[in-house]
């Protein structure tokens, strides 16, 4: 099930971190993934983490939870994934301040395309928001997480990517934040041109010849 051009994909994205979203495959695809030579497996629900990751054990994995990150399941993973892309509310934030046993790396997603069904905060929330967050210390807020418009568009994606990108020097006064986590299979190459540094790539790399 490994795309047969996946070389061809990493050698494209070398200098990034690619996070592997393994929604749709099993343990014995990740483990073909990790064999060429990729560590960081994304997971968007909480009971097929858990399952990869009981499967996976004897392998060193970096686990990124990408997904939706409901208030009442954080205590079920919250000290067993090494990074979190989903950061997207206070009450998110405080309840892993409660669980986590150590500083969490965290992307704070941002719905930059300002779409209704779209998670993440409205941009006018950020700063408020991590100024609410700041003396959370098992939050380590390590930069940006936001999804594209679904669109052909590319320039309407460019534009999406670049506000993504800017946030980096507006919200300065509030942290440190090098990291944007952006690009997914359809629109990755964008976001390596607007400075994505972490990309979250499924069916790309999974996709069937012909």
């Amino acid at each position: 099930m490994i795309n047969p051009n996946i070389e061809a994909i990493l050698k494209q994205i070398q200098g990034k971190t690619l996070v592997a979203a393994t929604k749709y495959v099993d343990s014995d695809d990740i483990r073909q993934l990790f064999a060429l030579g990729i560590r960081d497996i994304g997971e968007n629900r909480v009971d097929a983490l858990l399952q990869k990751q009981s499967e996976l054990q004897d392998l060193p994995i970096r686990w990124h939870f990408i997904g939706h990150l409901q208030t009442n399941k954080v205590a079920k993973i919250i000290n067993l994934i090494d990074v979190l892309h989903s950061l997207d509310r206070l009450s998110l934030a405080e309840e892993i301040q409660r669980r986590r046993n150590k500083p969490l790396a965290c992307f704070v997603e941002v719905n930059i395309s300002k779409e209704t069904n779209k998670t993440g905060l409205d941009i006018q929330e950020l700063a408020s928001f991590l100024d609410s967050i700041r003396q959370m210390d098992k939050i380590h807020v390590i930069g940006f997480m936001g999804m594209a418009e679904n669109t052909s568009d590319e320039t309407i994606i460019k534009r999406q990517f670049q506000t993504l990108a800017e946030l980096r020097t507006s919200m300065a006064k509030y942290g440190d934040f090098p990291n944007l986590s952006m690009g997914m299979s359809n629109d990755y190459q964008i976001a390596i041109e607007e400075g994505a540094t972490h990309l979250r790539l499924g069916s790309i790399l999974f996709r069937k010849e012909g």
